[in-house]
């Protein structure tokens, strides 16, 4: 029977030099140097014809402060590769299944791929946290102020958890560091309302859901799934440590190297987009005539809009209570429904049915979004986010709305984001090259508390390939449902429900470490991205810019 007990044995060393003792060849840091130095310039020739192409001329300051913010994006992108990287590589490494620089070069590729096939679901749910007005006013000085601040929280945490070798989750760190950018916020507003209403406290709970069922999803799961493993597969070489460098049988090698894949394909396909939405706030702040509205979609998918939209707006319109609002009456009023969280009411419905048909008289009269003129671009935008937020809040409560009514309410959904929710193809292209780049370096310290200091004994075959197929299935089915979660919390907790299935104890200073950086990432995160919105706030408004 497994045992649960902690430091009871003395904990096995492993011999690294064989695993690690490697040296990268010239040509190698070469070519890695001309891949992350091409993907910057690649994104900087990206934004140069995205502004032309659309008569939009930016000053030499204001792409000056693009390309900070886009290398601090990536930057981030970047430091999730490298700090994520054990999560893949540390079972084929500790197998003997792959070497270890082979590894990481074939992780950092898969990484690439997954962002490239990415939906973009998971990159629009993050925005979803920040508060209501800085995302409508994200080219302001707090909208600039609020981007930097959470992005550098993230980074800097990243790299201290890194330093001294804790597998800590980027998606809690960002996630902590956009809560704590939409707490701040609301402090230092003037007004009546509290603290919490800078942020969207349901939308939090369930992106936070995620994060803290994923370390017992991963224990319980990898432990159950070794226990029927070992009932179901009677071969003892996959529940003993390797012997020295010697490679796992050719069928146990191929399954290892697959979860190494699919572990390393589903982390690029959730966790790039984390990055994909920050960075498309930043090119909206800096470039809104360009990237606010998705200029790509064809003339012929305005007929369709208009349709959709008049259908829904019929059914907001039927319970507005008669109540006849102004658009810019109805701005006010959404803003404020999406800050409370409170969308009954027939104020509400009205000002639903008011910006719904002026936005569709607008957009029909433009002929389509590639049409909508530079000084109208902004605007559009956002009266779309707001409809677009507002219908998602009411239609909660589907029994509020006919079938035939949700149906159309939804067909509107799917127009107002294909119009605004969108990922032009070079960001992927950039994301992942900072992603998979990020991936090759920097792996050696967590690699070494994911291979040796979780359990007492060796990492088995069968330990591996069962917490890499636990993490694996488990991110690409929240990559479907849209909800960002932890590839480290599920991998490392699945490593220790693995140890425990394999009949070896924890090593409990380790655990505790793994769990006070699980506590300690969220509060670390707002505190430290708060701290810092509020100090750029300040430093803003005694320049007089603010």
């Amino acid at each position: 029977m497994a045992t649960l007990a902690l430091d009871q044995a003395p904990t096995v060393e492993t011999p690294r030099p064989s695993r690690f003792d490697y040296k990268t060849h010239p040509f190698a840091r070469l070519l890695f140097a001309g891949l992350l130095v091409g993907g910057m310039a690649y994104a900087g020739w990206s934004v140069l014809a995205d502004t032309r192409g659309v008569g939009e001329q930016l000053e030499l300051g204001v792409f000056a402060f693009l390309a900070l913010a886009l290398l601090i994006a990536l930057g981030f992108e970047f430091v999730n590769g490298f700090h994520d990287t054990a999560n893949a590589v540390a079972t084929v490494i500790y197998t003997n299944s792959m070497p270890a620089h082979f590894a990481v070069v074939w992780s950092g590729f898969f990484n690439f791929l997954g962002v490239m096939v990415s939906s973009g679901a998971v990159a629009y749910s993050i925005i979803t946290l920040l508060p209501v007005d800085l995302i409508l006013n994200v080219g302001s000085a707090s909208g600039f102020a609020m981007i930097f601040a959470l992005l550098l929280a993230a980074v800097l945490w990243n790299l201290a958890t890194w330093y001294v070798g804790l597998p800590n989750s980027s998606s809690h760190t960002l996630i902590g560091s956009v809560l704590g950018v939409g707490f701040a916020n609301q402090l230092i507003q003037a007004g009546s309302r509290g603290g919490t209403a800078g942020v969207d406290w349901s939308q939090a709970q369930k992106v936070l859901t995620g994060l803290w069922m994923a370390p017992l999803i991963g224990f319980f799961a990898a432990l159950l799934l070794l226990l029927v493993m070992r009932a179901v597969i009677r071969r003892p070489d996959l529940y003993k440590a390797p012997e020295g460098d010697k490679a796992p049988p050719r069928g146990v090698r191929a399954l290892l190297i697959f979860t190494c894949t699919a572990v390393s394909f589903s982390h690029g396909s959730n966790d790039g987009q984390k990055g994909m939405g920050l960075i498309m706030l930043i090119l909206i702040g800096c470039a809104p005539t360009a990237y606010a509205l998705n200029r790509t979609l064809p003339t012929s998918a305005t007929p369709a809009f208009v349709q959709t939209a008049n259908t829904a707006t019929a059914a907001f319109d039927a319970r507005s209570g008669g109540i006849v609002m102004a658009p810019d009456q109805a701005r006010a009023t959404l803003t404020v429904a999406l800050q409370t969280r409170k969308v009954e009411g027939p104020e509400v419905f009205a000002a639903l049915d008011s910006l719904s048909a002026d936005l569709t008289q607008r957009v029909a009269s433009y002929g389509s979004l590639s049409k909508v003129p530079a000084e109208a671009t902004s605007n559009v935008r956002n009266d779309m986010y707001l409809v677009l937020d507002t219908t998602k809040l009411a239609t909660k409560k589907p029994d509020s709305f006919t079938p035939d009514e949700l149906k159309a309410i939804k067909a509107f959904q799917a127009s107002l984001e294909a119009g605004t929710r969108f990922i032009p193809l070079w960001v992927k292209i950039v994301v992942a090259i900072a992603l998979g780049l990020g991936t090759m370096i920097g792996w050696k310290r967590i690699v070494i508390t994911v291979g040796e200091r979780i359990g007492k004994q060796h990492m088995t075959y069968g330990m591996g390939a069962t917490a890499e197929l636990v993490a694996a299935g488990t991110i690409l089915t929240a990559d479907r449902f849209g909800l960002p979660v932890s590839t480290t919390h599920i991998l490392s907790s699945g490593v220790a429900g693995a140890s425990v299935a394999n009949g070896q104890g924890l090593q409990g200073r380790t655990i505790a470490q793994l769990a006070a950086a699980w506590l300690l990432t969220l509060p670390a995160a707002m505190a430290l991205s708060g701290g810092l919105y509020w100090l750029m706030l300040t430093v803003v408004k005694a320049s007089g810019q603010g």
